[in-house]
C-alpha cells in the first residue's frame, strides 16, 4: 500500500515508514532517546531528502517522547523542574538552529552539513558510550566495583553562579551549565533533526551528576518541547515538513516507545549503553560510507556544458 508525500514528492509504502516508526518508537522508550539519530539517517536512506527528513522527524520525536515521558512520569521518574531548565535554553537553541538551518539551505551545503554532522557527532558519542560500556562489563566479570560519583558529588560545574535546587534529582548546582546544554541540544534538534537524547542523557549523568533513575524522563520531557517548537519553526521558516510522513513516524513511534520503556527495566545500565553505542556507530559507518562512496549517477558540469 503506497501514499504519495507531497512535500517530499515521493511515494512510499505506508508499512515501511510505520515499521520504521516503531522501531525507532521502542529504541526511544528504552534508552530514553529522541530517536531522531537514527530515524534520520533511515529516512535519507530510503530517499527521503536530507531537509525534508530533519525536519519532518522533529514529530516523531515529540510523539515518542510523549509516549515515553508517561510511562516514566508513572514510575515518578521525571525531574520537572531540570527539564524546564533545559527546556529554557532549548528554545533558544533551537530559534538559531533553524535560521541557521534556512542559511545552510539556500547556500546548497544542508545535506553535506547534515551528513557531517550526524557522522561526527555520532562517532565521537558511540566510541565514548561503548568503551565506557565495555570497561564496565570487564569489571564486573573480574568483580571488581568499578568506582562511581555519587549524584550531587561536587565538581567545576557546582562552583558556578546561580545556582538553584532540584530536590527530586537531589542537586544544588548552577542553572548556567543546565541552560548552556540546553540550548546546545536546541541547535542539534534543528540542523539534524534529533532529540538530542544522545547527547543529553550522558552530560545529564556525567557533568551534572543527575540519578540515573531520573535521566531518561528528564530528557525526554525537554525534548517534547524543543523539537515540537522546531517543528513549527521550519514548517513556517523553511516548508519543508511533510505532514503525510511525519504522521506515519508518529503513529508508529507512539506505539513503539510504550513497549520500549517496558523492555528497558529488563537491561542492566551497562548493556543497554552498549547497545545504544553499538546502534549510533553503525548508523555512523553506514553515513560515512555514503560520503565517500561514487555516486551511482555521476554527473559532470563539463558534459552538461558540451549539451
Amino acid at each position: 500500500m503506497n501514499v504519495y508525500l507531497p512535500i517530499a514528492e515521493l511515494s512510499v509504502n505506508v508499512f515501511l515508514f510505520l515499521s520504521l516508526g516503531g522501531a525507532v518508537g521502542f529504541l526511544s522508550g528504552m534508552f530514553g532517546v529522541g530517536g531522531g539519530f537514527l530515524m534520520t539517517p533511515l529516512l535519507i536512506f530510503t530517499g527521503i531528502p536530507p531537509a525534508v527528513a530533519v525536519a519532518s522527524e522533529a514529530n516523531q520525536i515529540v510523539a515518542s517522547s510523549v509516549s515515553g515521558v508517561m510511562a516514566q512520569w508513572r514510575r515518578r521518574s521525571v525531574d520537572f523542574k531540570m527539564g524546564t531548565m533545559l527546556l529554557v535554553g532549548g528554545i533558544w537553541g533551537a530559534a538559531i538552529g533553524v535560521w541557521l538551518f534556512r542559511i545552510l539551505r539556500s547556500l546548497g551545503q544542508i545535506d553535506l552539513v547534515i551528513s557531517l554532522s550526524y557522522v561526527i557527532f555520532l562517532g565521537i558519542i558511540g566510541s565514548m558510550m561503548l568503551n565506557e560500556a565495555l570497561r564496565s562489563r570487564r569489571l564486573a566479570r573480574q568483580g571488581i566495583q568499578p568506582r562511581r560519583r555519587k549524584p550531587g558529588q561536587h565538581n567545576w560545574v557546582h562552583g558556578l553562579p546561580l545556582r538553584m535546587r532540584f530536590p527530586r534529582s537531589r542537586l544544588y548546582i548552577s542553572a548556567i551549565p543546565v541552560i548552556a546544554l540546553g540550548f546546545f541540544v536546541g541547535v542539534l534538534a534543528a540542523i539534524m533533526g534529533v532529540g538530542g537524547g544522545f547527547i543529553m542523557v550522558p552530560a545529564m549523568i556525567y557533568l551534572l551528576r543527575m540519578p540515573t533513575n531520573v535521566v531518561v524522563g528528564t530528557s525526554l520531557f525537554q525534548i517534547i518541547f524543543v523539537t515540537a517548537f522546531t517543528t513549527v519553526m521550519h514548517a513556517v521558516t523553511n516548508q519543508t515538513v511533510d505532514f503525510v510522513l511525519a504522521l506515519l513516524l508518529l503513529l508508529g513511534g507512539v506505539v513503539g516507545a510504550q513497549f520500549g520503556a517496558r523492555a528497558g527495566q529488563n537491561l542492566k545500565g551497562e548493556d543497554l549503553r552498549a547497545l545504544l553505542a553499538l546502534l549510533v556507530l553503525a548508523v555512523c559507518a553506514r553515513l560515512a560510507f555514503e560520503l565517500v562512496a561514487p555516486p551511482a549517477d555521476l554527473f559532470s558540469i563539463s558534459d552538461f556544458l558540451e549539451k
